[in-house]
């Protein structure tokens, strides 16, 4: 009788996944935070040990403190950014937060097109969606802001759209989803904006081509010094993200995003984010909306 059994070489069976120790949590925990700025509390240890136990067996790895010295290699950054993609949570939809797109359309649109039509502003309107995850939210700015501010009317939209994610990223790129998330979006801008997917294509949409070209797509890790951002913009939402960070980090990085934000431009968290770091130098105008402190900016609309 054989020793060999058939396939058995192409499916090896999957080795368990090591325990972590306190002292590999603690490295990767400093490095996490280091890199990122995102703190994962001890009560994270699980989540860590889930998101990294795939990478481990893919570079068969009998430890989690050999992959920390493998992430940690000076020639070895492509592993260190595969790192963060595995811990970054993407959780997001289409209109999340809806109480703030329709702040959008009925206070910020119409007072830009106000400005607009005494020459008080040009019609050109730049966001900065950072964050943004899989894409759902500059997507969702975008429609807003093309259905409103029309470019047969002469109005010129820009959506920077960032992420420390790669894999992210890609995935927003890309600009397709199941056609169940057709369910977010409102139907005058679905109508307009999403194509359905046809034979091959059946039960996804995609955005149309309209709606992708006003969208840039960058990776920008908010932990960093500076950011490779041009110029400033009329709005930055940085929405649900901020709540990772601990407290210095997370006033270092409201400092660097303000500083890209107009004197006159609206910024957005989520509601669960705690703005008090920065109190002195914004002023809240609408539930989790901010304007830059300062004489035009201290009425509430």
């Amino acid at each position: 009788m054989s020793d060999f059994a058939l396939n058995s070489f192409f499916y090896p069976r999957p080795s368990a996944v090591p325990a972590i120790t306190d002292q590999e949590f603690r490295l990767f925990q400093a490095l996490i935070h280091r890199e990122t700025g995102i703190y994962l509390s001890d009560a994270k240890k699980t989540l860590l040990v889930a998101r990294l136990a795939r990478r481990l067996r893919e570079l068969r790895l009998e430890s989690f403190g050999a992959y920390y010295r493998r992430v940690v290699a000076p020639n070895d950054e492509e592993e260190r950014i595969r790192l963060i993609d595995s811990i970054c949570t993407n959780e997001t939809r289409f209109f999340r937060e809806p109480q703030q797109f329709d702040f959008i359309k009925r206070h910020i649109i119409p007072e830009w097109v106000s400005q607009s039509e005494v020459g008080r502003r040009p019609r050109r309107v730049r966001v900065w969606s950072a964050a943004c995850s899989t894409g759902e939210e500059p997507y969702s700015i975008a429609m807003t802001l093309l259905h409103h501010l029309q470019p047969s009317a002469g109005w010129e939209i820009e959506v920077l759209a960032t992420d420390i994610s790669t894999r992210a990223l890609d995935e927003a790129r890309a600009a397709t989803w199941g056609i169940e998330k057709a369910d977010e979006i409102p139907p005058e801008y679905l109508k307009t904006f999403m194509l359905r997917g046809r034979r091959s294509q059946e039960g996804k949409m995609m955005a149309s081509r309209d709606l992708r070209d006003v969208i840039r797509w960058l990776r920008v890790n908010l932990n960093d010094e500076t950011y490779s951002v041009p110029g400033r913009f009329d709005m930055i939402l940085c929405r649900n993200v901020l709540i990772y960070f601990d407290e210095a980090s997370r006033s270092r990085v409201i400092a660097r995003l303000l500083g890209h934000l107009s004197s006159s431009g609206y910024f957005f968290v989520g509601q669960a984010e705690n703005l008090s770091p920065a109190k002195a130098s914004i002023r809240s105008i609408f539930p989790n909306v901010y304007r830059i402190a300062g004489k035009e900016n201290q009425r509430p609309l």
